[in-house]
């Protein structure tokens, strides 16, 4: 028998079981017999779903490409991400003690409803020392946009502390993109 056609008979065995519950609760009642106290049913297990060899996700989204990078001193790269045919980064700039510029939606006319923007960051000899990340969420924090789609959002991504005075380059990427 088929999981959908289990389901319907299950259903429909739990609504009969319930009419037939409150029907002699009714009777019982009102007949002057005592009340006989809850009912108890058995209800099936939950159904359960599995993917062999598919490992749940855990921690933030990375890219391979970040620490692949290896950009030279002063050199802001975009390092390649699974949305890259949907933006286009502008204006970037980085301090020494952050990196910022814009993402520009270009895949749809929508409000960038969850957005991610991931820097790595390395050392004068193009050695990888870490990431830092910027985080958007529609409506959180001050990121509410009235108005036509805001299809650019400005990012800043600090320098972890401990990465502070060593890093002097930069690769941006994109792990997350939603937009409507």
């Amino acid at each position: 028998m088929k999981l959908r056609s289990r389901a319907t008979v299950v259903i429909g065995l739990l609504a009969a079981g319930t009419v037939a519950a409150v029907t002699a609760f009714t009777v019982v009642g009102s007949a002057g017999i005592a009340d006989p106290g809850p009912i108890a049913m058995a209800l099936p297990a939950a159904a359960r779903t599995s993917f062999p060899g598919l490992t749940a996700a855990t921690g933030e989204p990375e890219l391979a490409s970040i620490g692949a990078a290896h950009p030279r001193a002063g050199q802001i790269l975009q390092a390649s991400g699974p949305f890259d045919d949907r933006f286009v980064l502008e204006d970037a700039t980085f301090s020494g003690s952050a990196v910022s510029g814009v993402v520009r939606v270009t895949s749809d006319v929508s409000d960038v409803l969850e957005l991610q923007v991931l820097a790595g960051f390395y050392d004068r000899q193009g050695k990888f020392l870490g990431t830092s990340r910027f985080v958007h969420h529609l409506g959180a924090d001050g990121h509410a946009h009235a108005g036509a789609p805001q299809l650019r959002e400005k990012f800043t991504v600090q320098v972890p502390a401990d990465m502070a005075h060593r890093a002097v380059s930069v690769a941006i990427g994109v792990p997350v993109l939603v937009n409507e």
